[in-house]
């Protein structure tokens, strides 16, 4: 079958929840993905930041190969299983957490911690049940999770949808501190804002946040499911910030493009769950468990953080370049690592495609905004190129 073959096929027979963009992928390299056409396109998607070491990374196969001739993908978490130990070692020494349970997701992970939460709340006397988020947070699909988003267009026709969150607004920390009852049992939190538009949070709001934590015995709740695993020029942004969550969730590039999710606890939030108090059938599997093994290795063992915050930095600074040529089109870069924005006042969508025609792979964030989450292995050369198409694309658009 040729690409449109293809397509027509999986419009017969994929549940239709996406807008999917009309190509067939074949293969990748590094940071190039190739067609079924043989078409090449720079990847500035990254799988929505999952695949953190490319395409065909040498040690990830590597890892992921030795865990299938071995024949155990997956054994139960009824018994322990030696990469899954190593792999919890690994992340809870890079992420300087005491324990961590293993899901498949971002949503599982978040899931999780509202889970962990609402029993901590269950300890005190009276129940506390209330969690508070923030507007134009995303923290996925599952219905616990898309409660605690705080954006109003992932939650029509889903109604009713779980009772308990109430919506602070991101970076004002009055605006928590308003919200913040007798039954409030935690706060959930990106460092990073990804799908509400590129926004990181301020040291100022983090610290506060945690105070506010700590002076009504709330846990503090990150979600790093984009945010973390290096994509913030440190290992988790929480780092970055210096300011320490009791419970802390990671996806997505967790195990370098194998499905795996993980609610990481500090001492505080260790002992809260029970045995039958939750679980994940494939959460921890070997497979997964080898490529966070992988991958922390190389947020510990190498200069890949350094070169993270290096590149980002030229990456915003080409993208203020834009703003110089552009200023019309474009109002404000936004951003941290490899975790970049640039603030449209033309639809993303436009620019989306103008960049796939040229071969560049781009997504937009929020309602305004164009997002760059590459793999972290891109090169300086690869980031010239990629906004060399978009300052083309903005040409083609006036």
């Amino acid at each position: 079958m040729d690409m449109h073959q293809q397509i027509e096929k999986g419009k017969q027979f994929l549940v239709n929840t996406y807008s999917q963009v009309p190509v067939v992928f074949s293969h990748g390299e590094g940071c190039t993905l190739t067609d079924v056409e043989g078409r090449h396109y720079l990847d500035f998607v990254g799988g929505i930041a999952v695949n953190a070491l490319g395409y065909g990374d040498r040690g990830l196969t590597k890892a992921l190969s030795a865990v299938l001739q071995s024949g155990l993908l997956h054994c139960s978490n009824l018994y322990y299983n030696e990469t899954a130990i190593k792999a919890a070692e690994a992340i809870c020494s890079l992420a300087e957490m005491e324990k961590v349970f293993f899901c498949n997701s971002g949503a599982e992970a978040n899931e999780a911690a509202l889970k962990l939460a609402r029993k901590f709340g269950h300890k005190s006397t009276p129940i506390r049940t209330e969690i508070i988020t923030m507007a134009h947070s995303f923290h996925g699909r599952t219905y616990g999770a898309v409660t605690a988003t705080g954006q109003d267009k992932y939650h029509q026709n889903f109604d009713p949808l779980p009772q308990g969150f109430r919506y602070a607004r991101f970076n004002d920390l009055e605006s928590v501190k308003a919200l913040i009852t007798g039954e409030t049992c935690a706060i959930m939190v990106e460092p990073i804002q990804g799908e509400g538009g590129i926004v990181p949070a301020t040291k100022e709001f983090l610290q506060g946040v945690k105070q506010l934590c700590e002076e009504h015995d709330l846990l503090l709740i990150y979600d790093e499911v984009q945010c973390g695993m290096g994509r913030s020029g440190r290992s988790f942004a929480w780092q970055l910030y210096q300011v320490k969550p009791d419970v802390l969730t990671l996806a997505k590039a967790l195990a370098g493009g194998v499905p795996c999710g993980a609610m990481l606890v500090s001492e505080r939030a260790k002992d809260v769950f029970s045995p039958g108090d939750h679980a994940s059938t494939f959460g921890g599997n070997a497979l997964a468990m080898a490529g966070v093994v992988e991958m922390a290795h190389r947020l510990s063992s190498t200069d890949l953080c350094k070169e993270v915050e290096e590149k980002g930095v030229f990456l915003r600074s080409r993208l203020e370049a834009l703003i110089k040529k552009y200023p019309t089109q474009c109002t404000a870069v936004r951003g941290l690592g490899l975790m970049d924005g640039v603030v449209l006042s033309i639809p993303p969508r436009a620019l989306v495609d103008a960049c796939f025609e040229r071969g560049l792979l781009v997504l937009s964030a929020g309602y305004d905004v164009l997002r760059f989450v590459p793999p972290l292995v891109i090169r300086v050369d690869e980031i010239e190129k990629a906004i060399d198409i978009v300052d083309e694309a903005l040409a083609s658009l006036l």
